[in-house]
């Protein structure tokens, strides 16, 4: 511990509630008032949300060459969540914040009618979109119902990342 109390000398702490970074060192930090800074728990990218009891229903999809295959979904995922857990090859660089139209879908037009209007930050990033259609969603955005069950999610035969080309990040 001794070389740790001496290698961790300042830390770095989020930003405070009018937008600024402080680093201070440990002893500082514990007499931070608290009123200056929010904690929220570390979720490693995704909801967050406890979803081990949450009932499953079918996602049937079309990938980027036609090819159709079925998984599961978990009602309280994201379209997005339930792809990197069962490898689809939707990309989400952003990892699932709606900064990037990497993870863009196509859903069928009565799923698509009984969700809510993207926000407009999602049409921002739709209008990046590769194959943009009339019912094309960020699949960061669309959270799995039970009466979605059955739904069929066609993938874009490309997507547009303009960070890197033909990278596809893997989940954490």
């Amino acid at each position: 511990t001794g070389m740790l109390q001496s290698a961790v000398r300042h830390v770095t702490v989020a930003r405070n509630s009018i937008g600024f970074r402080k680093t201070c060192s440990l002893p500082a930090l514990i007499q931070i008032p608290r009123i200056l800074f929010h904690a929220t728990a570390r979720v490693a990218h995704g909801s967050g949300k406890d979803l081990k009891n949450a009932p499953r229903i079918n996602l049937h999809w079309i990938g980027k060459k036609g090819e159709e295959f079925t998984t599961d979904g978990i009602v309280g995922e994201s379209i997005l969540e339930a792809a990197h857990r069962h490898e689809v090859e939707l990309e989400g660089a952003c990892e699932g914040v709606c900064a990037c139209s990497t993870c863009h879908v196509i859903l069928e037009e009565p799923v698509f009618e009984s969700l809510e209007d993207p926000s407009e930050e999602e049409e921002d990033m739709l209008d990046q979109a590769f194959g943009l259609t009339p019912t094309s969603r960020l699949g960061c955005q669309v959270e799995l119902s039970q009466d979605m069950d059955g739904l069929k999610i066609k993938l874009p035969s490309a997507t547009r990342n303009f960070y890197i080309d033909g990278h596809v990040p893997k989940p954490h």
